[in-house]
């Protein structure tokens, strides 16, 4: 008989579905036929539509990313542009005092937000672990006037404005009762001394109190929109450092440099040195902070010639074929009028120009005659204050009364000061095909404002002759500049003494340029303050060797950067533009001696 088999097990490991047999660990060899196959089997479908379905589901959601972003980038239609179009802009954050830029947009002065420390006297509990705190956060702080400050019957005193982020962790861990911070606004200028003179700075409640900041203080507060100047950064980081260099090497005690554009007056740059970092004004000088470009006037010499030869042309007393005898000085009193370095003979107009004879311009003055030399250098801008949008200007200095003498001084620059701005517009006008220009220190649309002819066309085009000859082979041939045809003039004036009369040890050496002088498009003024000769100008401290260098380098570093091509001097249309004609007496120019 076949035994019966024992069926307890077996339906117990039915009941457990999923274990097998094999999980009891008693032998179990008498249900052979129970097996975890069907429960595997099971697992693995029920897995298997898992995946099938989370597969589908990404399948669709990168399908739909992938229409959106064919319909955003190929199918978008005029309608959503013009919904974009709609959405208005950001509105520049309002501050205490609107930003200033330069002419590109360039940051030169803006306000960031600051914290301020003050207290309630009436609610500190002990005045002295206040003072130690703060004495330990801010050592330059005089505890015995803070203890004053912080024992009054007062409720409310400044502690210390414009706290720095670490100044104000610092307060705030010392936990102090009745001390509070109060939100501002500082002035910052991203550029320091850069453009000290041009922006000026404000006071500890933001008020401008010098420069464009004192001047545009009711604008800057009122008008979110920024103030865009008409200085070029880069070209005022050019002119600072040349200008830097130079009062350097000659051991000046100043020094100032300024580049116009020619026929509208916009002021490009202006530096004068010394100067200050407008973000520390508690450590400016006086001597830093007076503005040699617009506040100081002086007897600027030679340069005037520029306008005496320029008056006498537009007079018709004589023409560039003219000329007068220089061989002589001209007694006045006990004084005399000499040359620099003597011809001691007749000179042409252009030799007069050229060797900077004060005698021949003194004899073309005393014919044109006192009235028309007045008026003549009242309507180049030269008798009155610049108009530039500076508070700092200084009022040229003259005679009353125009004399015979004063005439023949004025002819050479000596017995009338102007500022070096005065000067720079005064020339721009001479050389832009004679309108006057009313320089600016905002960028306008490039067009002249209130401009109005001061000399013909004529005489302006015979002063651009006789600058660039000048250059070409007379004493400013160090202010070249290969390639862009510079034209100018030179000027060296002593300085008036204290003890009355001048001294020769002291002297404003100074140069004047316009380039390209077939057309000119800006002109560059470098003057240096009692500059000293040394070796490499063989003892000369005059402007053709100390000034006249500064002007080339300025002109050879800024014209590639304002998009200026070289021109070749020799080109037929430029020689026939420029070159002088020749007299007889004036094919003797081949050697000029320096100034």
């Amino acid at each position: 008989m076949t035994p019966r088999m024992n069926r307890a097990p077996c339906e117990a490991a039915l009941n457990r579905l999923a274990r097998p047999c094999a999980a009891d660990r008693r032998p179990n060899f008498e249900c052979p036929t129970v097996r975890s196959d069907g429960v595997f089997r099971v697992a693995m479908e029920t897995g298997r539509t898992r995946l099938l379905i989370t597969g589908a589901m990404m399948a669709l959601a990168f399908i739909a990313v992938a229409v959106r972003t064919a319909d955003v980038s190929v199918f978008s239609t005029r309608e959503d542009a013009g919904i974009a179009r709609a959405i208005p802009s950001a509105q520049p954050m309002k501050t205490e005092r609107a930003d200033i830029v330069d002419r590109n947009g360039v940051v030169v002065a803006t306000s960031l937000q600051t914290v301020s420390l003050y207290a309630d006297p009436r609610r500190v509990i002990d005045p002295a672990e206040a003072v130690r705190g703060l004495v330990s956060v801010f050592p330059d702080m005089d505890p015995i006037d803070m203890m004053g400050r912080i024992t009054t019957e007062r409720s409310f005193v400044w502690i210390r404005r414009q706290l720095t982020p670490e100044q104000q962790f610092a307060v705030n861990r010392l936990g102090l009762p009745g001390f509070e911070f109060q939100s501002e606004e500082s002035r910052v200028y991203p550029h320091g001394n850069l453009l000290s003179h041009v922006i000026g700075f404000t006071d500890i409640d933001n008020n401008g109190i010098s420069a464009i900041e004192k001047s545009f203080d009711r604008r800057l507060k009122d008008d979110v929109d920024p103030l865009r100047l008409s200085v070029d950064v880069r070209i005022q980081h050019m002119v600072r450092e040349e200008l830097a260099k130079a009062t350097k090497e000659f051991e000046a005690i100043g020094g100032t440099a300024i580049v116009m554009q020619a026929k509208t007056g916009e002021v490009l740059s202006m530096v004068s040195l010394p100067d200050f970092d407008p973000n520390k004004p508690a450590q400016v000088t006086d001597e830093a902070r007076f503005n040699r470009a617009t506040l100081g006037v002086y007897e600027l010499g030679s340069v005037f010639k520029i306008f005496n030869t320029a008056m006498a042309l537009e007079y018709g007393v004589t023409t560039m074929r003219g000329g007068y005898d220089a061989s002589q000085p001209i007694k006045v009193g006990r004084f005399q009028i000499n040359d620099f370095h003597g011809e001691n003979r007749y000179l042409s107009v252009p030799e007069i120009f050229l060797y900077s004879s004060n005698i021949g311009s003194a004899k073309m003055a005393l014919e044109v005659g006192a009235n028309a030399q007045r008026d003549f250098l009242d309507r180049l801008g030269l008798l009155n204050q610049v108009g530039l949008e500076l508070p700092e200007r200084g009022q040229p200095m003259f005679p009353e009364t125009w004399r015979p003498v004063n005439v023949m001084t004025i002819s050479y620059g000596h017995g009338i000061s102007v500022s070096p701005m005065n000067l720079t517009s005064a020339v721009s006008a001479t050389v832009n095909g004679g309108w006057s220009v009313r320089p600016t220190l905002l960028k306008g649309d490039g067009t002249p404002q209130d401009a109005r002819r001061v000399m013909s066309a004529e005489t302006s085009h015979a002063m651009r002759q006789l600058m660039r000859a000048l250059v070409e082979k007379g004493t400013g041939g160090k202010a070249e500049a290969p390639g862009y045809l510079v034209g100018g003039k030179t000027g060296t004036a002593e300085k008036l003494s204290v003890a009355g009369g001048y001294n020769r040890s002291s002297r404003i050496s100074s140069f004047v340029a316009a380039f390209p002088m077939q057309s000119p498009e800006y002109v560059v003024y470098v003057l240096l303050d009692e500059p000293k000769g040394n070796k490499s100008t063989y003892g000369f401290a005059t402007g053709g060797w100390v000034a006249a260098p500064v002007v080339s380098k300025i002109i050879s570093r800024m014209a590639p950067l304002v998009g200026m091509r070289p021109f070749d001097p020799e080109t037929p249309a430029i020689r026939q533009d420029l070159a002088l004609e020749p007299t007889q007496a004036e094919k003797k120019l081949a050697a000029y001696r320096p100034e």
